[in-house]
């Protein structure tokens, strides 16, 4: 089986930073995508950032120039850091990955989210 754990949630003042991990372990056989989703209340999930395993990064526009992803394939772990939060980045963050076990089709597995809330 494959597990996503996630950690670095937390409560931070506007104009704060945090910094989130997700770890994926498992029997694993090669990780093309590991992304950020998020999901506040009332709303839908929608992607924050997203990086391939060659490094190529993609962010939504509400996040672009704050956040940065990042990953380390040796550790088969993604960060999110975020810096100058503001009260609307207010949600639970999901990590995801785009998983192969060898034999099978690659597929998308989910942590289970680690809330992160910007107020003062």
């Amino acid at each position: 089986q494959v597990q996503l754990v996630e950690s670095g949630g937390g409560l931070v003042q506007p104009g704060g930073s945090l910094r989130l991990s997700c770890t994926a372990s498992g029997r694993i056989f090669s990780i093309n995508v590991m992304g950020w989703y998020r999901q506040a209340p009332g709303k839908e999930r929608e992607l924050v950032a997203d990086i391939r395993n060659g490094g190529t990064t993609n962010y939504a526009d509400s996040v672009k120039g704050r956040f940065t992803i990042s990953r380390d394939n040796a550790k088969n772990t993604v960060y999110l850091q975020m810096i100058s939060l503001k009260p609307e980045d207010t949600a639970v963050y999901y990590c995801s990955a785009l998983i192969s076990q060898g034999w099978d089709v690659p597929k998308y597995y989910w942590g289970q989210g680690t809330q992160v809330t910007v107020s003062s």
